[in-house]
């Protein structure tokens, strides 16, 4: 898939694929989204790519979101996404938005720092259905 068809889609979730947290956090997000996200790993060319254009270097630590053609990164990024789940999840992004970004962000560093210890490591393979939410570079 070329990097412009890539970029039409409203919703692109960048995470570490080698990571357990981050897979299970995929997983949370397929279950409970009410709008459509797509998924690219870090360790992806086009992943590279895309952050490129938007002249970032890629951290494995750090979610990423581009949303109708912005970036958004650490928690910012995570309660962007939070506001497209179902359930009381859109709660966290109004409240986020309470808190200043530096403070998010610290509390969002210290999860990342951990999230090897959080969540061992696994590849949960994605149902028929959701295989097409995931972009392969």
């Amino acid at each position: 898939m070329k990097i412009q068809e890539v970029l039409q889609f409203n919703r692109i979730i960048f995470y570490d694929g080698d990571c357990g947290f981050c897979n299970t956090s995929v997983q949370l997000v397929l279950k409970k989204r009410k709008k459509d996200f797509y998924f690219i790993p870090l360790q992806s060319s086009i992943a590279e790519e895309i952050m490129t254009r938007f002249n970032e270097t890629i951290e494995m630590n750090t979610l990423y979101l581009v949303e109708n053609g912005l970036l958004y990164d650490r928690s910012t990024a995570a309660i962007r996404i939070a506001k497209h789940l179902r359930s009381l999840y859109p709660l966290l992004y109004y409240l986020g938005l309470l808190v200043p970004k530096f403070i998010r962000d610290s509390v969002y560093n210290q999860i990342a720092k951990r999230r090897h210890k959080i969540r061992p490591g696994f590849c949960a393979l994605p149902s028929v259905d959701e295989r097409k939410f995931f972009i392969q570079s």
